[in-house]
C-alpha cells in the first residue's frame, strides 16, 4: 500500500511539473528558443577559436623548424668567422692588443647565448613574432659586429 501512495505521489509530482512547463506562454517559449540560440553561437565561436588555435600552433611548428634550421646555420657561420679571427689574431705576427681579444671573446659569448636563448624558447614558448623579430635582430647586429672587426681600417 505504502508503494502505491509513493508511486501515485510521484506520478502526480510529475504531472504537476508538465503541466506548468505545458502553460508557459509563447513568449517565455520564444525567450526559452532564442537563450538557446544565442548559447549555441557562442558554443560554434568557441569551437572556430580553437580551431584557428590548432591551424596557427600547427603552422607556428612548421615557422619554427625552419627558422630554428635558419639560425643554426647562422650561429654556425658565426662560430666559423670567430674561430677565423682567432687564427688571425695569433698568425698575425703583432701582439694585438687586448681589447681586440676581448671584443673577440665578447662576440663568442653573445653567440653562445644566442643559441643557448634559441633552445630556450623551445621550453618557454612565449609570443613567436616578437621573439622571432628580436632575436633576428640581435643576430644581425652580431653578424655585422663580426664583420666590422675582421676588417682592417688602419689606412
Amino acid at each position: 500500500m505504502k508503494k502505491l501512495v509513493s508511486t501515485l505521489a510521484i506520478g502526480a509530482f510529475f504531472i504537476t511539473g508538465l503541466m506548468v512547463m505545458g502553460c508557459q506562454s509563447s513568449s517565455q517559449k520564444a525567450d526559452d528558443a532564442q537563450a538557446k540560440v544565442e548559447e549555441a553561437k557562442d558554443d560554434l565561436q568557441d569551437a572556430r577559436q580553437e580551431a584557428n588555435e590548432a591551424t596557427q600552433q600547427a603552422a607556428n611548428a612548421e615557422q619554427w623548424e625552419a627558422f630554428k634550421a635558419e639560425t643554426d646555420v647562422k650561429i654556425k657561420d658565426n662560430e666559423l668567422r670567430i674561430g677565423e679571427l682567432k687564427v688571425k689574431m695569433k698568425k698575425s705576427g703583432k701582439t694585438m692588443d687586448s681589447v681586440y681579444a676581448n671584443n673577440i671573446e665578447n662576440l663568442e659569448q653573445k653567440n653562445k647565448d644566442l643559441k643557448i636563448r634559441m633552445d630556450g624558447y623551445q621550453t618557454t614558448q612565449s609570443d613567436w613574432e616578437s621573439f622571432k623579430r628580436e632575436f633576428n635582430h640581435d643576430m644581425d647586429e652580431l653578424g655585422q659586429a663580426l664583420k666590422d672587426l675582421g676588417v682592417d681600417n688602419k689606412n
